[in-house]
């Protein structure tokens, strides 16, 4: 009786992490599909989806992927802010585009930063897949604020920043959020093109008014 007891406990911690992992899910495809078309609403289901990210990863040990939902939780009511400004949720900032300069600098920071950090995570730490989860949560904090900015170029991190993650979650059996990821994927390419459209379409009227 005393072994049934440790897997039945065991199943029990899975059925409820699947229940929330569930709840998440939705919450963050609705995320990603209303950031797609701008709308200011993303941020709301961003903070509710991150909240229970932030335990789930805490209980199996990715801890800078927790630390990482933490951040999100801000960011989501930064975000808010942000794309309301104005009153109007189209009308809080508009969409840019930065030079390959200014990406070049910030993946050669952002890669320096994942190694310090995932360095810290290897030695002093009991992270799984240290200098991965280093790598992925520093990319995604940088580039979450690119999203809150309206950055274009912001989904094509989401796309290699989404693969790794992939194998990250597939690896510690979080089997949903591993598919959440791959239209994670699909929805960050949808959204770069959505996204480019729009942008062209503010850089013809900007030169049309200067014209």
């Amino acid at each position: 009786m005393n072994e049934v007891l440790p897997w039945y406990s065991v199943l029990s911690d899975m059925r409820a992490m699947t229940m929330w992992e569930t709840i998440a899910v939705f919450f963050a495809l609705a995320y990603l599909l209303l950031a797609m078309k701008q709308s200011r609403w993303c941020w709301i289901a961003a903070f509710v989806s991150t909240s229970i990210y932030t335990v789930i990863f805490w209980h199996v040990s990715l801890l800078m992927e927790s630390a990482l939902n933490f951040y999100y939780i801000g960011m989501a009511m930064y975000g808010y802010w942000v794309w309301t400004q104005g009153g109007d949720e189209h009308k809080g900032i508009e969409i840019t585009s930065l030079a390959l300069a200014s990406h070049a600098k910030i993946i050669g920071l952002t890669s320096i930063a994942s190694i310090v950090v995932g360095y810290c995570m290897a030695n002093y730490t009991h992270a799984a897949f240290p200098y991965l989860d280093a790598a992925t949560t520093c990319f995604a904090v940088v580039t979450t604020y690119l999203v809150a900015k309206k950055v274009l170029e912001n989904w094509l991190y989401w796309v290699v920043i989404d693969l790794v993650s992939i194998y990250l979650y597939f690896s510690k059996g979080l089997m949903l959020t591993s598919l959440l990821f791959v239209f994670y994927v699909i929805i960050a390419i949808v959204g770069f093109m959505t996204w480019n459209k729009r942008w062209r379409v503010l850089q013809q009227n900007h030169a049309t008014a200067m014209a």
